[in-house]
């Protein structure tokens, strides 16, 4: 079904409403990758975030299996495939690089997804939400500053990662009229099925990190529930200018729980950014 009739601006509330709650959720389930990546490889971890995934969703599974369908398979295997390329690399780059840098280099995601979604989707994106998508990316690169030392294996698995995470979205706008059971079914049960032999072959017992392995499903599980919310409700325009906020959302928790310090540079780019995303307010 589509969304009921309750205006643009309050479908896009609810979205960004919904988005926020994604944002918070995969950032605390990101802090814990990192902060057990050195020891946990990164297809072992999207294993086990997906089986932990199902168990979370068991109950919502059993009490809703009678109006499980199949629906769109073909939509629905690119959807698994594009997300755990995405996932897998996401996840070894967030061991590798700075998390404020991981975050900022994400956003070129947004105005990827803007265009596609034009392109494939037929979405109207304003003049006003495309000047807050530039002026969101000049903060970014205010942020971010020239990078030295060339292209780290981080650096180009956070490139696979931007392409396969924008597909992933666009193929999930596609599919809005699925029921989000469905959807979150096909994306977890995927993720362990498509996971488990590369999982297997780097297999490293967590031991004392079990706790934090459990954690990372459970926030990102909720995480993922909150994001397909979010995209039933926004337009691509939206969503894709708010996800900036996530760069001083992770700046701080990079400087809390990280040590890592912002820059002069750094706190004048999220100030830009929170600019930019303010401004959607009066589209």
């Amino acid at each position: 079904m589509s969304p009921p009739d309750g205006g643009p601006a309050r479908d896009n509330l609810r979205g960004a409403a919904w988005l926020m709650a994604d944002m918070s959720l995969n950032i605390w389930a990101l802090s814990l990758v990192k902060l057990s990546g050195a020891d946990i490889p990164a297809a072992q971890m999207v294993f086990l975030r997906a089986v932990v995934g199902l168990v979370v969703l068991a109950p919502w599974l059993w009490a809703g299996r009678r109006r499980l369908r199949p629906g769109p398979v073909r939509l629905h295997l690119a959807r698994v495939g594009l997300s755990a390329t995405a996932l897998g690399t996401s996840f070894f780059a967030i061991a590798q690089v700075p998390f404020a840098l991981f975050t900022a280099i994400g956003f070129t995601r947004p105005l990827v997804m803007m265009a596609m979604a034009a392109l494939f989707l037929a979405e109207r994106i304003t003049r006003r939400q495309v000047l807050a998508g530039v002026a969101g990316l000049a903060g970014v690169v205010v942020a971010v500053q020239p990078l030295e030392g060339g292209i780290s294996p981080g650096l180009l698995a956070l490139g696979v990662t931007v392409l396969a995470g924008t597909g992933a979205i666009i193929v999930t706008r596609k599919m809005r009229s699925e029921p989000v059971l469905v959807l979150m079914l096909w994306y977890t049960a995927g993720l362990a099925a498509v996971m488990a032999v590369p999982a297997a072959l780097v297999w490293q017992p967590p031991g004392p990190l079990w706790p934090q392995v459990l954690a990372v499903g459970v926030f990102a599980q909720a995480a993922q529930a909150c994001f397909l919310r979010a995209q039933f409700w926004g337009t691509a325009g939206v969503l894709a200018n708010l996800g900036y906020l996530s760069l001083p959302l992770s700046a701080a928790v990079g400087y809390a729980v990280f040590a890592e310090v912002p820059t002069l540079p750094m706190l004048v780019g999220a100030a830009i950014i929170l600019a930019a995303v303010l401004s959607l307010r009066r589209g």
